[in-house]
């Protein structure tokens, strides 16, 4: 969590959030959401913990009285990115002190958090009729991100379903297409998981997966792979994250989580973090394999719907996800600059 600095404000003294706020940010969150969510804030804290450079954490007090906090996470190489920023997870402002600029406060001490770690922008993302929490983000300087943030449910065809090929989408000049591993047409009739030898992710992989990143990214993201990969070691219960082999190597890889509380969202959801296909196994379903499987054992966590967010100028990508039976979600995503 950021170092044990707390600054004064006009409203309220802002201080990183500590262990000892459990309680206090439990209670909040409850009146807030109308349902208690300790064992979710739980563990954003521990988490936080293991892992202070990828997380900012703060608190509002009022004395020895806690009256906000705001939870958010370093976004390093998720959905594609190539710079970090700062992703907005959850912030509460005790209801008695709401409308007196505690949540404006906090966000700012965000902000700077994330500039003094080379992350300039915060992110998040709400569903388009929450027309409360839209008007807050407006007047704290949010605008509508250029992501497209798209879902399809969990169980059913992506679960357990044969597969259409989307027409092949041209390559231009200066843009390397991506194949995201659809099958070849006499595989049909197989089930899209029996497709290659699919496995929940390992340490051992560590280096197979960055092998395969740099080849389809053509960029060097180690750190960002070993951070996901501890992560989804430390953490299993909300990590869901695969490999794809064939002939016993690893050809393929997929980095998921388990929402099970952010800002904004009243059910856990899967977010699809990267995707990654070695382009010299193309064409033998790998991708859909991996994405059949994780569908499979989020059923077993009784998670019902699963999103990303994609440029909307990777047309290999949406075009290989709208496949798989996603469309644009309900939720859009905003930026802060």
């Amino acid at each position: 969590m950021p170092a044990a600095t707390a600054t004064p404000t006009s409203v309220a003294t802002i201080r990183p959030l500590a262990p000892r706020d459990l309680d206090a940010v439990v209670a909040i969150d409850a009146a807030l959401e109308r349902r208690p969510r300790r064992a979710y804030i739980e563990r954003r804290l521990a988490a936080a913990i293991r892992e202070p450079g990828l997380h900012a954490q703060f608190a509002a007090v009022d004395g020895d009285a806690l009256t906000g906090y705001v939870l958010a996470r370093v976004l390093e190489g998720e959905f594609g990115r190539s710079s970090p920023s700062l992703r907005l997870e959850i912030v509460g402002v005790r209801p008695d002190r709401q409308h007196h600029g505690v949540g404006a406060a906090l966000l700012d001490a965000l902000a700077a958090w994330g500039r003094r770690h080379g992350a300039s922008e915060l992110r998040t993302a709400a569903a388009w009729n929450d027309h409360a929490l839209l008007a807050w983000f407006d007047a704290m300087g949010f605008r509508l991100a250029p992501g497209l943030v798209v879902d399809r449910a969990v169980a059913g065809e992506l679960a357990d379903a044969r597969r259409e090929d989307p027409v092949d989408a041209p390559g231009d000049a200066g843009h390397r297409e991506i194949d995201y591993g659809l099958q070849d047409d006499n595989d049909a009739e197989k089930l899209a998981r029996d497709m290659a030898d699919v496995r929940t992710m390992t340490r051992a992989d560590l280096a197979d997966i960055v092998r395969v990143d740099r080849r389809v990214t053509g960029r060097d993201r180690s750190a960002y792979i070993e951070h996901k990969l501890a992560e989804a070691l430390d953490d299993a219960a909300i990590r869901v994250s695969l490999t794809a082999r064939l002939d016993g190597e690893v050809v393929g890889f997929l980095m998921a989580r388990a929402d099970l509380g952010d800002y904004g969202r009243t059910e856990p959801v899967a977010v699809l973090d990267t995707i990654g296909v070695d382009p010299a196994w193309a064409h033998r379903g790998v991708g859909r394999a991996m994405l059949s499987q994780l569908a499979f054992n989020l059923e077993a966590l009784h998670i019902e719907r699963i999103e990303t967010i994609v440029a909307p100028q990777d047309f290999a990508l949406l075009g290989f996800l709208y496949a798989q039976g996603f469309a644009p979600s309900q939720r859009l995503a905003f930026v802060r600059g």
